[in-house]
């Protein structure tokens, strides 16, 4: 996606741009709410008619931007943001999902939701997060501090919404694979909080679908 923007801005700019986004997101991960930054040489004119020409040459990608603002010459869109917000939607039903496909994670065994909740609650606060870090992660330390992380369900659809000033590389989505797994109880609540304690990737379980994750909100 960060490519695909580039390029157009180039294009409409007439001058080479580069972005710097508030995160990154795997590959089929949706954002509701992705921010970046952009630094040029001259002011843009009028912006109504600039934001309408970027998303014509972006609207076969599914890509849209959404509002444009001028912003301090220091500011940056990933070191100054105070909390990033992720969704993740489960849909628990026997049925296939036709309107959420691809939107969704579709989960046939019945999820126990108490046991989502209290594998969430263990989840919440400062740890270290290696057994849900990708081995590709860049980042310098597993250690990271979960704000809170909310279960909500209605009907069959479940969102559980992580807040945190920033994830490693594959944690939501590894750690969703793992409230699953306890959930559908495959997994003792002992035998998760074991593998979480473990610090070891391994001990992970297969992490969720990239297409169930939303980038929500970046607050600053």
């Amino acid at each position: 996606i960060q490519g695909k923007i580039e390029k157009v801005f180039s294009k409409v700019l007439m001058s080479k741009v580069r972005l710097i986004g508030a995160g990154r997101t795997d590959k089929g991960v949706h954002a509701e709410g992705q921010y970046a930054n952009f630094k040029i040489s001259k002011p843009i004119g009028d912006i109504k008619k600039f934001l309408g020409s970027v998303n014509f040459f972006l609207k076969n990608n599914l890509i849209t931007i959404i509002t444009i603002s001028k912003k301090k010459i220091d500011f940056n869109s990933r070191y100054n943001a105070k909390e990033r917000i992720y969704k993740y939607i489960i849909v628990n039903r026997e049925s296939k999902l036709s309107l959420e496909k691809n939107r969704a994670w579709h989960i046939k065994k019945k999820l126990d939701l108490i046991l989502l909740k209290k594998g969430a609650k263990m989840l919440e606060g400062k740890h270290d997060f290696s057994t849900f870090r990708a081995a590709s992660c860049s980042s310098k330390s597993p250690i990271k501090k979960i704000n809170f992380i909310k279960v909500k369900k209605t009907g069959t659809r479940i969102s559980i919404i992580f807040s945190s000033k920033s994830f490693l590389q594959n944690q939501v989505r590894s750690m969703v694979g793992c409230l699953k797994y306890l959930a559908t109880n495959k997994w003792s609540v002992k035998e998760f909080k074991r593998s979480f304690k473990s610090k070891r990737r391994e001990q992970c379980a297969p992490p969720a679908p990239a297409y169930g994750l939303y980038l929500s909100n970046v607050k600053y």
